[in-house]
């Protein structure tokens, strides 16, 4: 059912079906996304990966209080990272352990404000290039289905020497 706001629910926002499944080697190693023994910025954000499918992701930003703002509202930093991480597993499914990529472009833009709820977040692959990787990721309310922020983003990948 959609919200009288008219925007999708988590539900109805699901890309998943359009994407291929990984590996089981590949599965387990972005699944544990956020789940690591020292604690990283994502984990320290409470990130974790839902779904990781070949070139898709969907991620979880549990909700604290200690992520909201003055205002009550949870920080744009912390949903800017969400967005950031979300395309990582997707970018990463299609390569061995091993290979570095990193953000060299994120533009992003807020339409609404996420208050008391988790988000969630699907990211994908837009464009895969030798050396360039071109991602997009959405951002909903994980109750209230409302469209919370969308980012586009470009990652350089560097294969490893032999």
């Amino acid at each position: 059912m959609v919200p009288e706001s008219g925007r999708p629910t988590v539900g109805q926002m699901d890309r998943a079906e359009q994407y291929g499944e990984l590996d089981a080697e590949r599965t387990e190693r972005w699944l544990g996304y956020g789940k690591w023994e020292r604690e990283y910025f994502p984990k320290l954000l409470g990130l974790h990966a839902e779904v990781v499918k070949q070139d898709f992701c969907r991620m979880r930003l549990v909700f604290k209080p200690s992520l909201e703002q003055p205002a009550g509202v949870v920080h744009g930093g912390a949903i800017a990272s969400l967005i950031d991480s979300v395309v990582v597993p997707a970018i990463g499914s299609a390569y061995e352990a091993g290979v570095n990529f990193v953000t060299i472009d994120l533009h992003i833009q807020f339409l609404g404000a996420l208050v008391g709820e988790d988000a969630v977040a699907e990211g994908w692959v837009v464009q895969r290039g030798r050396s360039m990787v071109f991602v997009e990721a959405e951002v909903i309310g994980a109750d209230s289905g409302r469209l919370i922020a969308r980012g586009q983003m470009t990652y350089k990948v560097s294969l490893p020497r032999h």
